[in-house]
């Protein structure tokens, strides 16, 4: 039990300090729809909206796909 108490607010610490910020600088109209759900599961909906999430790989992998979309306002290591 102790590892795990241990784990978990290791892992919330580290998740408290990576942070991503985005921005969403196109429209969605033009896109494709695997696009557009990539931009849903960041949390984007409308232009201009700005959205923090935590820095982790498979955020990192979606902002990847959909790069010509979003600007990277910051980033927290």
């Amino acid at each position: 039990m102790k590892t795990t108490a241990k784990s978990s607010a290791k892992g919330a610490a580290q998740a408290k300090n990576k942070t991503i910020t985005l921005r969403l600088k196109k429209g969605l109209v033009a896109c494709n729809p695997k696009q557009r759900a990539t931009i849903n599961g960041l949390g984007l909906k409308h232009r201009e909206q700005v959205v923090t999430l935590e820095n982790t790989s498979s955020v990192r992998g979606m902002v990847k796909k959909v790069l010509h979309l979003v600007d990277v306002v910051s980033q927290t290591v």
